[in-house]
């Protein structure tokens, strides 16, 4: 029997994991797949709570749609900024994206 426990513990290494991939990784690409990673656990979270707490509702449901639609849209301006940046510099890696700041 798949309790609440179970789904919590998976969204947390899910969690676990694209927190270091968006904190250690170097390339611009690794950092959006551990932030699509994060995003991913959330919606395991909310899509759990709500099949655990309320069958009748779909919150849960409508919010894990929202946060991917949030996601895709992130990843779309994201991978374009990074491949317009590509193109002038010839690099997608973070340190060398340094000019960008203030």
């Amino acid at each position: 029997m798949i309790t609440l426990n179970h789904y919590l513990i998976l969204a947390a290494a899910l969690f676990c994991i694209g927190l270091y991939g968006a904190l250690a990784k170097k390339n611009a690409v690794a950092v959006f797949m551990g932030i699509e990673l994060m995003l991913n656990s959330v919606n395991i979270n909310l899509v759990a709570f709500n099949h655990f707490m309320s069958h009748e509702k779909l919150t849960g449901h409508i919010f894990a749609v929202f946060i991917i639609v949030v996601a895709a849209a992130e990843v779309a301006v994201g991978l374009a900024i990074v491949l317009s940046i590509y193109r002038h510099r010839k690099s997608s890696t973070i340190d060398d994206m340094s000019w960008l700041k203030w």
